[in-house]
């Protein structure tokens, strides 16, 4: 009985022996990867962000406000994972977490700044984000696309024209338009344009440069301007 147990246990090991080696080989040979693109979200309380990302990453849209802190989702970007992936940074609308805001816009590659067309000091609270995106990234600032997003355009009540919404766009030389997160407008065509972006080679534009990047309707508001 002994001598039988001692030749299973024998068997056993000479099989079993060759795995560790395969695991190990494996755990230690680097999977190719792709490029990430993180895209981050920033913006006052309430003016719609989390809505905007929930709508274009699930299609739906809640209507009951949740304070967000920050959530991240991740997409994959062509047919496999190894092509890379997005990631869409939502960041929290307060100045409770500053940290997390900084390492946010460190990490990011393009950005959206969001304001709601229904009340007029929520444009003027997208200051500090802006600033804070030219502190972090400093002499290469200009390389980062930034959109300018004027969001519930699907409101009655509003204290914002889509015209004030472009001349700031053109202030700070960056892309504008309007969204609605409730009705699906815009929202596509919002993370399509920087999507677009993140394929074309970069281009070093100055912030000096008094050239506007604005979709078609924000030009016949200002009567000039190139397409982004």
């Amino acid at each position: 009985m002994g001598n039988s147990c001692f030749v299973f246990k024998e068997r056993l090991i000479k099989r079993l022996r060759p795995l560790p080696t395969l695991l190990v080989i494996r755990a230690f040979v680097p999977h190719p990867r792709g490029k990430d693109y993180r895209v981050v979200v920033l913006g006052p309380a309430g003016v719609g962000k989390s809505a905007l990302v929930q709508r274009w990453v699930r299609g739906n849209f809640r209507d009951a406000y949740l304070p967000t802190i920050e959530d991240t989702y991740r997409q994959a970007l062509g047919c496999n994972h190894s092509k890379g992936a997005l990631h869409i940074t939502d960041t929290t609308g307060g100045q409770r977490y500053p940290g997390l805001q900084r390492l946010a816009i460190a990490r990011g590659h393009a950005f959206i700044l969001v304001y709601s067309v229904t009340k007029k000091q929520t444009l003027e609270e997208l200051k500090p984000f802006y600033e804070l995106i030219r502190e972090i990234k400093g002499n290469s600032f200009h390389k980062y696309p930034i959109v300018l997003v004027g969001n519930k355009c699907d409101e009655s009540r509003r204290e914002l024209t889509a015209r004030d919404g472009a001349a700031r766009a053109l202030e700070w030389n960056c892309a504008f338009m309007e969204t609605s997160a409730k009705t699906g407008v815009n929202v596509q065509e919002l993370f399509h344009m920087l999507l677009n972006h993140e394929k074309k080679p970069a281009t070093c534009l100055q912030p000096s440069q008094k050239k506007s990047h604005l979709p078609k309707a924000a030009e016949k508001l200002l009567g000039k301007c190139n397409i982004m």
